[in-house]
């Protein structure tokens, strides 16, 4: 699994509203279509250029698919990208100060140093 493209995904997704809605109601065609069209695209380099060998492995997508964020932590995602695209998507599903973050750290709490390596 390619950490790079798991954090790129989760990193361009979060800067789209657009796209933040989408993958809420539609994730698995949002990470299919992402794949298709965007994976290879050069981070933040407009103009056509891109590679072409990115792609998801079988449980990278899938965990993006299912919204299975301890599982992208255990793929090596950044849990700050994470934790900023997983707050936009389902703060307003929680309720009272910092509901959603208390669940990410709940469902996080089973990992114990060392965490799994995030650098890509």
């Amino acid at each position: 699994m390619s950490k790079y493209l798991l954090n790129k995904f989760l990193y361009t997704v979060d800067r789209d509203p657009e796209l933040v809605e989408r993958y809420r109601s539609e994730p698995r065609e949002t990470v299919q279509w992402w794949e298709a069209e965007r994976a290879n695209a050069i981070l933040n380099v407009h103009g056509g250029e891109c590679s072409t060998w990115l792609k998801f492995d079988d449980a990278g997508r899938e965990a993006l698919a299912t919204h299975d964020y301890p599982r992208l932590f255990e793929l090596g995602a950044h849990p700050f990208l994470t934790l900023t695209l997983f707050i936009a998507m389902f703060e307003r599903d929680h309720a009272g100060p910092l509901g959603f973050q208390l669940e990410y750290a709940q469902r996080l709490s089973h990992f114990s140093l060392p965490y799994p390596d995030i650098s890509t």
